[in-house]
């Protein structure tokens, strides 16, 4: 069998799962990262000196390597201007959408108006390209509210406002103070929806979409769900209270008349399509879309894949999903993240990291790390470092192993929720 060698693009917690995946395919050869990690690095060749948004590099880069059979584009911002586009143009193999189809989490009034076009419930909403519209709007309308930067803003972009002071100074953080840049320059307000929330990732080649088992990721960054939003501080799969019944609906009502409609709306979406889902009683609605697999999710989910990645990855370019079945083990998985000190704010970087006996007890992907040039040793490099993540019978069996090896871990500045996966097993 001739081996196949895979360059991902990207370099965080999500990629590192995704490379510890193809690492397990007897298909699979050798693997590239661009930029990696150093985690990454110990599987891969990582190409360091060049980031995930140098699209112009990543294609020089492709072309110069004729050995490479697939370029996976995980994050949202190549994605979003183009990468695979371009790379198809070359006459490269590439996993994941073109850029007509990735602004279905590139522009939220996007989503949101197709979501209203083609009846996949989804939350009330207003769109304003003014800030004084949308005070205005926010002066009369119900409150809690929630207001989201129309744009990529790293999963950050989305305030929850509980009062009416609040959703003004959120107008004026988002539209005029350009907390979260250019992604703030046009806004979405949204009626706040009560519920549990479930995040499912599903393959999709264009026609056929297929769900993988459910997770719940932590968005806050202290204990009780406190704190700012971050881009997740763990995540756990199975999600319990998401019965077979809710996948049925779902399925029918949000998945299939979603990829339908990007169909229709010309922009096939082929790759992996991230749906937010508010569970509200026997009711489901879209919370938002992503156009790739989420973080910390995939590190959650991805463990409990049997199938050869790679076979899901041509099947998801190729458009033969529906041929293809794609089994999942019954266990259990949970994911933590360890974090810098001041994260989602400011934080400080090139802290020495002590593994102990971590990578014994529970899987260690990395995100936010390097390897120091001057000791050589591994240090932070981001606000989300590592996600320990653990494989159990049942989430508690799970969650206690992942927290075991969390306890193994530690850097200046370190923290981490401990109660991630505390609620409802």
């Amino acid at each position: 069998m001739e081996k196949k060698n895979i360059l991902i693009v990207g370099g965080g917690g999500r990629e590192h799962a995704i490379a510890w995946k193809l690492k397990q395919s007897k298909r699979v050869g050798k693997l590239y990262a661009i930029p990696g990690n150093a985690g990454i690095a110990s599987i891969a060749e990582c190409v360091s000196d060049v980031k995930a948004t140098d699209i112009d590099k990543i294609v020089e880069f492709v072309d110069s390597r004729p050995d490479i059979y697939m370029t996976v584009v995980a994050p949202d911002d190549p994605l979003a201007m183009g990468l695979v586009n371009r790379l198809n143009e070359r006459g490269h193999r590439a996993f994941g959408p073109t850029k007509e189809a990735a602004i279905i989490e590139a522009s939220k009034a996007f989503s949101k108006d197709l979501m209203k076009k083609y009846g996949i419930p989804t939350a009330k909403y207003e769109v304003f390209d003014s800030a004084e519209k949308a005070r205005e709007y926010v002066k009369t309308c119900d409150i809690p509210v929630v207001l989201k930067a129309d744009g990529l803003a790293l999963g950050k972009g989305v305030l929850i406002c509980t009062t009416r002071e609040q959703a003004l100074s959120g107008v004026k953080e988002i539209m005029e103070d350009k907390a979260f840049g250019a992604a703030g320059g046009k806004m979405v307000v949204e009626e706040f929806l009560n519920g549990e929330e479930v995040s499912v990732l599903a393959y999709c080649d264009g026609e056929t979409v297929k769900p993988m088992p459910a997770s719940r990721d932590h968005k806050r960054a202290l204990d009780g769900d406190k704190g700012l939003n971050t881009g997740g501080m763990g995540a756990f799969s199975p999600v319990p209270m998401y019965t077979q019944k809710l996948k049925e609906k779902a399925e029918k009502e949000i998945f299939v008349p979603t990829v339908k409609a990007m169909k229709k709306e010309g922009r096939p979406f082929k790759g992996v399509l991230y749906f937010g889902l508010m569970v509200c009683g026997e009711n489901i609605k879209v919370l938002e879309y992503n156009a790739r697999f989420g973080d910390p999710e995939t590190q959650a989910v991805l463990p409990r894949l049997k199938t050869d990645l790679l076979d899901v990855f041509d099947a998801t370019i190729d458009g033969t999903l529906d041929k293809l079945n794609i089994e999942y083990s019954a266990d259990a998985c949970v994911c933590v993240v360890a974090a810098s000190g001041g994260y989602p704010e400011k934080y400080e970087k090139g802290k020495v990291i002590d593994f102990g006996n971590s990578e014994k007890l529970a899987t260690v992907f990395h995100a936010g790390t390097a390897v120091c040039k001057e000791c050589g040793k591994i240090v932070t490099s981001g606000g989300r470092v590592l996600g320990i993540t653990a494989l159990g019978k049942d989430l508690k069996e799970a969650r206690a192993k992942a927290y075991a090896a969390v306890k193994e871990v530690g850097f200046e500045g370190m923290y981490y929720r401990s109660d991630i996966c505390s609620v409802g097993i």
